[in-house]
């Protein structure tokens, strides 16, 4: 599968990876630091964004969609970092590529299946809006609103709507998500990575506990970990800068 892709930057190649219902731009602001020292590759990933959909979505699948992108590019060796979703795709890619890894970075998820239902009712939001003959975006928000209380939740997902030949509609594809759920909830365990890895959590965030953290180093043996204070799972976009600070000392630390 081509993925669309954004490339910035020039330098030692870093991947960033967005999460459920995102896109490549929703890890801009890294990304605009990243660009001054790094060439930074950002990734659509299948049924997101501007990439194709398909109706298969394992986190094999969508690792090697972006190991595809790494290989026509010619690039051999490079810096992974995944958010939520994104977070399983990089450490997958942990595991189908080890070697080309020089480190991996995950944000706010931890290498477990989670079991609690989290998303039902961003889901009838979204078949709300498709559901509907939608002409306008205050159209859109007004039907996801009726389901997603929390403004900054449809704002975000506002993001991937865009006007069409018959109205607006969803750059994801909501009916493969919904389809495939129980998958981007689930995790089977990988070999050990023993490459550097920085696992970063926001401090109200319930995405990685105190009690992964036997999956954690039984996965990634050489894992660090830093908490961000005050920020839940958006933790990039609520304290970029200290978010930036963090991702730019651990990579400086790794050079040294």
């Amino acid at each position: 599968m081509n993925l669309h892709y954004q490339i910035q930057g020039q330098g030692q190649t870093v991947v960033l990876i967005h999460g459920l219902f995102g896109s490549a731009d929703n890890l801009g602001i890294l990304a605009r630091s990243l660009k001054d020292t790094c060439q930074v590759i950002s990734v659509d990933l299948r049924n997101h964004g501007r990439s194709p959909h398909s109706e298969h979505f394992t986190y094999q699948e969508m690792a090697q969609d972006v190991l595809d992108v790494l290989n026509q590019l010619d690039i051999e060796n490079f810096t992974v970092i995944g958010h939520s979703m994104g977070g399983k795709v990089a450490m997958t890619m942990a595991a189908l590529a080890a070697e080309r890894i020089k480190s991996l970075i995950v944000l706010d998820m931890a290498p477990v299946a989670y079991h609690v239902h989290r998303h039902e009712n961003v889901f009838a939001g979204l078949q709300a809006v498709n559901n509907q003959t939608v002409t306008s975006r205050k159209d859109a928000e007004h039907y996801l609103a009726l389901h997603v209380e929390e403004a900054g939740v449809r704002q975000f997902l506002l993001k991937s709507l865009y006007k069409a030949d018959e109205g607006f509609r969803w750059r994801f594809h909501v009916e493969a998500l919904i389809a495939n759920y129980s998958t981007i909830m689930g995790w089977e365990t990988i070999s050990p990575f023993t490459g550097p890895t920085l696992f970063i959590k926001g401090q109200n965030s319930e995405y990685i506990q105190p009690e992964h953290r036997e999956a954690i180093m039984g996965q990634f043996p050489n894992a660090k970990a830093h908490m961000v204070t005050n920020t839940g799972h958006w933790l990039h976009a609520e304290k970029p800068e200290t978010v930036n600070r963090i991702i730019l000392n651990f990579l400086q630390g790794l050079k040294n």
